[in-house]
């Protein structure tokens, strides 16, 4: 189970993009919250929230503030206690990230790091506990991990597609692509939702993924222009992980 939340917290953070609409309204802003129920196996390992919040300027730039939280079962917190968070900083049109935080705390692991983004030099830097560890080339338009899934939120669905978009956490920086499968509908403890099947490459995903030869990844979106993440399933060498939606609060009317 080494690390499930942070998989979990993954799977919540992928998805890949063409053009949103001109004009087309946000789905998504302060006050919206997702939470999750999250699953080893048929075990149900934790809980996982996604939110927007409202946010001062990164660096004296507008910004939006997304947050995602996972957190292991009282019962599985008897053997490995997992408490993970991941923050990120966008630009107010979702067009790139600004900054994006990691604390991880997962049995006895533990991380915390900083990634700060710079569009003018096309360059991310990566610190742990205020000191530089990192720096990657990166192309114009790089999101980071969370913020990729709302900037995937933002463009309109439709079956067989198939897109790209940049990303990294600071490390290196990758391509991902993905491709729509096909329209389902599908249950969950929050109701019946008309969906689209996305699968993300992993190949180049790394980490777990990285170590599993025939590791898959399945995101189930629902197919409206709110494009929420339902239910997502992972096998990777270590089991079965999947997430699915328990609750939806939506963002504050302007």
């Amino acid at each position: 189970m080494k690390r499930f939340a942070a998989v979990a917290l993954l799977l919540l953070a992928l998805g890949l993009w063409p053009a949103r609409p001109a004009g087309a309204e946000m789905p998504f802003g302060p006050g919206e919250k997702l939470s999750y129920d999250l699953y080893w196996t048929f075990i149900k390992a934790g809980s996982a929230t996604l939110e927007t919040l409202e946010s001062g300027p990164v660096e004296g730039r507008p910004a939006l503030h997304f947050r995602a939280l996972a957190q292991s079962t009282p019962f599985v917190d008897t053997f490995y206690k997992v408490r993970d968070s991941i923050e990120s900083w966008v630009d107010p049109g979702v067009t790139h990230a600004l900054l994006y935080r990691k604390d991880q705390s997962e049995g006895s692991y533990v991380r915390h790091y900083l990634v700060r983004f710079d569009k003018n030099g096309n360059v991310a830097y990566r610190y742990s506990h205020g000191e530089l560890k990192n720096a990657v080339i990166i192309p114009q338009g790089t999101f980071d991990p969370l913020s990729m899934l709302f900037f995937f939120r933002t463009r309109a669905l439709f079956a067989g597609m198939e897109f790209a978009a940049p990303v990294t956490d600071g490390e290196k920086s990758i391509t991902g692509t993905a491709r729509v499968v096909r329209r389902e509908t599908i249950k969950t403890k929050a109701g019946a939702f008309d969906t689209l099947l996305v699968e993300p490459d992993v190949r180049n995903i790394g980490g777990v993924f990285r170590k599993s030869p025939d590791a898959t990844l399945q995101v189930w979106i629902t197919n409206d222009a709110r494009r929420i993440p339902v239910r997502v399933r992972s096998k990777v060498v270590v089991g079965h992980f999947s997430m699915e939606l328990t609750g939806y609060q939506p963002q504050k009317k302007k």
